[in-house]
């Protein structure tokens, strides 16, 4: 028996059931913590014993071990071995005869002891201890508990005084609970539930782990933290291993801890049941009835068996889903090759799906079969004409596989377009494979140039380390224009994505366009000017607009390397940038049908993603949110690349739900960006961040995080504004944080530019700070009369949030020149719009303060003051005289009294008395 010690991951998705825990010992005195195992209930036990300790709690742990469970009374003498000696000495002579005897010979034949006056003995050292101070008993571990310590404790508890608190934390798997015994009827049980996607991400953050596999880890470990982390673990050494990053879209390897971990999970089951389950698990998609057909005449007891040790879920349709990934895994790697040949002959004949039936019979055999070999061909291009590119590749590669040696020009063609199906569906496990079985064979310089261009597509945003592959596929496509052509435009990608250099971007893609023209392949070539043109917007060259008109002229029927690279998505993303955004969403809505016929799953999120912008500066928060999360979904289910989803997720979060949330998402968002060396959605993924930290009033927080944006985009050689609209945020940052001048010299280098390519949202959203900037440097009239204005314009634009944020401006600045009654229908104002939207942090921001709350308590947070005026207001409050202070601050006095001047308009106080209680209050 140990004290409770803290640790690291508590805190990890466990606040909310910690406080459930302590409420329930609270009222009751008991309380009864389930889940399988590794959920984390060791964990929740160790913080709740912890903050007992700190309540000067006396605090006594059992944790039995599994070789525990056979030895009688080894836990009663493990927990009486710790108690005090001084908790011992008022026994009886009996009672400490008894304990001395179990303390010193746990293992001796039980004939002979007084096992009346042990009992009591417990019952006597547990009164006395909580005659003292109040007890917190926790058992750990509690299913490994033998059956002579269980029932000595349940005859101890049921006569302990109330002072004595009990938690029990178990793992119940197929055997009768523990804790309900011990603890007696009616107490309350809490299940420890699995962590959430986010949570995951956390957890692999802390552990030192890629953030960015954080949605397939979640996924292939259903939120068990233990399993989560022997996840990440074995991909960090599986990379270390090959020496490079682990790839967001490889298969996660269930060997070493985590398989160790998923055989522990099964274990709670009977052999039968993980017989019906390794067929669960052979089949694409199981329900109770294939499971029957396939020869498993009880699968629904033997999955309810499996339902209640957390494995599967069994829907009411029949339709079983397994709790974590890895489950299959480990299922389908400890049986040996004749049951799963058996498993997949008997799905062969009971699946109504001929895909499926062709697939199960290529699995149950391993030898070549001409005539098997095109039958998976064919189910391939059934599912390519599905849209299930995923599945093709699979099939693909199995119909290699089964092709005969002497049809080798058939292998190395099935081969290809497995590749090809790989890199469509941005699985970059299949195009590496596909791929290097071409390469070990007699392939043309053009199917190696194919092969190698699939594992560029399905790379996502990590094209930044495959330059190797990028130097090869060049050498080998020397020769013909179509290949080359094809290859420069995927360089010039990379060159945008990965370098952050468009002008390289863009002089790649022009010799792209020239290589495809000459090679006459109109749909390279319409890429090549998409290219272009997206790269001449970022640069506000003037003829960008005129060179995306040229590919829309292409003819461009299905576009073989994505619509998320055409010029029709190029023009909806045009349109949103200039505000046109019922174009921009009514062209979505045509494109979201269309691709998702095409089974691209990037394409797909590339639409998700622009219409949560679109509903975002529409002020239609609720779709925009929805949209976010099927953007989010989708990244997990296909193992995109994380960064871009959780930057969707941030700013959907950040207008509509919480301003916490969106900034964990965004802080998730740059760290994947970061690992993945993509500039483009690093920027956005801080201007994210720094957007929330300015909304909640954290404004040197905020300068920092917007002035890395700045650097990035400088770096990128962005020119447009209308692009990534971050420098009305750093302009209003470097106000609140005491800096006008500089915020007023970015505004007018900005607006030139904005004026001169004609971007008159940003042009709005500039002179809303720069109205915040005239108010900070004494003009407040002229600020006041700007921001009006402004709102009118942006309610001419049809942008109710920026009209929503300029009232909030407004609202802020008749405050501090103490204008109460204007500033209160700018206040309510603001919240109607925001209210409208569905914007919920905002309207949080606009609320009015209550009465007696002082008009400066509640402000909205981008009013309170910055970090130099809370360092002058503390000083002065504390009876520094201005000269004191000046000195103090290494500031001239003219400074402490003009800063100090915005200290009282901000928190609408006229004394340094009223200034000492302002900040109490606070």
């Amino acid at each position: 028996m140990v004290a409770a010690t803290g640790n690291a991951d508590t805190s990890v998705g466990h606040g909310e059931l910690i406080k459930a825990v302590d409420l329930a010992l609270t009222t009751h005195g008991r309380a009864l913590l389930t889940g399988p195992a590794g959920a984390g209930k060791t964990e929740v036990v160790r913080a709740v014993a912890a903050a007992a300790e700190a309540r000067r709690e006396s605090v006594l742990r059992l944790a039995p071990e599994a070789a525990d469970q056979w030895i009688p009374e080894a836990s009663a003498a493990a927990l009486l071995a710790s108690v005090p000696a001084a908790a011992l000495d008022q026994l009886s002579g009996p009672q400490r005869t008894a304990i001395a005897l179990l303390r010193r010979e746990a293992d001796a034949p039980r004939a002979g002891r007084d096992h009346i006056a042990l009992r009591l003995a417990v019952v006597e050292v547990l009164r006395t201890l909580a005659a003292r101070q109040p007890v917190l008993l926790v058992l750990d571990n509690a299913q490994w508990l033998d059956a002579e310590s269980t029932d000595l404790l349940r005859f101890a508890l049921r006569l302990t005084p109330p002072r004595v608190r009990v938690l029990v934390a178990e793992c119940v798997q197929g055997g009768a609970s523990v804790g309900e015994p011990l603890c007696g009827p009616g107490v309350p049980a809490i299940r420890v539930p699995p962590l959430g996607a986010d949570e995951v991400a956390e957890l692999l953050v802390r552990h030192c782990l890629p953030a960015r596999l954080a949605g397939r880890i979640h996924q292939a470990s259903g939120g068990n933290p233990r399993l989560a982390l022997a996840l990440g673990h074995s991909l960090a050494e599986a990379a270390e291993a090959r020496d490079s990053s682990a790839h967001h879209a490889d298969p996660l390897p269930v060997s070493g801890q985590a398989r160790e971990v998923a055989r522990r999970l099964l274990a709670g089951v009977s052999a039968q049941a993980r017989r019906t389950l390794l067929l669960a698990a052979l089949a694409s998609r199981p329900t109770t009835s294939l499971l029957r057909r396939a020869g498993r005449p009880d699968a629904e007891a033997e999955l309810a068996e499996a339902e209640r040790a957390a494995l599967v879920r069994v829907g009411e349709d029949g339709t079983v889903e397994f709790t974590a990934g890895a489950l299959l895994t480990a299922l389908a790697a400890d049986a040996g090759w004749p049951e799963r040949a058996a498993g997949h002959a008997a799905l062969a004949a009971a699946v109504d799906d001929p895909v499926q039936a062709v697939r199960h019979r290529a699995l149950a055999v391993d030898t070549p079969d001409q005539w098997l070999a095109a039958e998976i061909t064919e189910a391939a291009a059934v599912c390519r004409r599905r849209g299930q590119r995923a599945l093709a590749a699979e099939l693909g590669l199995l119909a290699a596989d089964r092709t005969p040696s002497w049809l080798a020009g058939e292998e190395l063609a099935r081969l290809v377009t497995a590749a090809e199906d790989a890199g469509w569906a941005g699985r970059a496990d299949l195009a590496r494979r596909a791929t290097r079985a071409v390469l070990t064979r007699d392939a043309s310089p053009a199917d190696r140039v194919r092969a190698r261009l699939a594992v560029m597509d399905a790379a996502g945003q990590a094209l930044g380390a495959l330059d190797e592959t990028f130097a090869y596929a060049m050498d080998e496509a020397a020769g013909d224009p179509s290949l080359q052509a094809a290859v420069q435009l995927r360089i010039a990608w990379k060159h945008n994505l990965s370098d952050g250099d468009p002008v390289r971007s863009r002089d790649a893609a022009a010799e792209a366009g020239r290589l495809a023209a000459l090679g006459g392949d109109q749909t390279a070539e319409a890429m090549a000017l998409t290219v272009r043109a997206r790269m001449g917007r970022i640069l506000g060259d003037t003829d960008a607009e005129e060179i995306l008109a040229e590919a829309l002229a292409l003819p461009a029927p299905e576009v073989p390397l994505g619509m998320r690279n055409a010029p029709q998505y190029l023009a909806v993303r045009h349109a949103l940038f200039d505000d046109r955004l019922a174009d921009a969403r009514r062209q979505l809505m045509v494109l979201l049908p269309a691709v998702q016929r095409t089974g691209s799953a990037e394409d797909v999120f590339e639409v998700l993603r622009s219409l949560t912008e679109v509903e975002l500066r529409s002020g239609r928060c609720e779709a925009a949110s929805a949209h976010a999360r099927r953007a989010l979904e989708l990244t997990i289910e296909a193992g995109l690349s994380p960064g871009p989803a959780w930057y969707v997720a941030a700013m959907a979060e950040a207008m509509g739900g919480s301003f916490a949330r969106a900034a964990a998402y965004a802080r998730r968002g740059i760290q994947a960006s970061q690992e993945e060396q993509d500039q483009v959605f690093l920027s956005r993924s801080l201007h994210a961040l720094g957007l929330v930290e300015l909304a909640t009033g954290e404004a040197a927080k905020a300068v920092a995080t917007l002035r890395r944006v700045a650097a990035l985009e400088a770096a990128q050689q962005v020119v447009d504004p209308s692009v990534l609209r971050w420098h009305g945020e750093l302009a209003e940052a470097l106000i609140a944080a005491d800096a006008p001048g500089e915020a007023a010299e970015l505004l007018d280098r900005v607006r030139t530019v904005a004026l001169g390519l004609g971007r008159t949202g940003v042009v709005a959203a500039l002179d809303r700070a720069r109205g915040l900037c005239l108010s900070a440097l004494g003009e407040a009239d002229a600020g006041v009369h700007l921001l009006e204005s402004t709102a009118r314009r942006f309610d001419d634009l049809q942008l109710p949030l920026e009209r929503g944020r300029t009232l909030l401006a407004l609202a802020r600045v008749e405050r501090r020149r103490r204008r109460r009654a204007p500033a209160r229908a700018a206040l309510r104002a603001a919240a109607e719009v925001f209210a409208l939207a569905g914007a919920a942090p905002w309207t949080e921001l606009a609320r009015e303060p209550a009465p007696g709350e002082g008009g400066g308590a509640q402000a909205p947070a981008t009013a309170v003051l910055t970090e130099a005026e809370t360092r002058l207001a503390l000083l002065v409050s504390q009876g520094a005289s201005n000269q004191e202070a000046a000195a103090k601050l290494f500031l001239s006095v003219k400074t402490v009294e003009a800063r100090l001047t915005r200290i009282y308009q901000k928190l609408d106080v006229r004394s340094r008395a009223q200034l000492a209680t302002a900040l109490r209050t606070r």
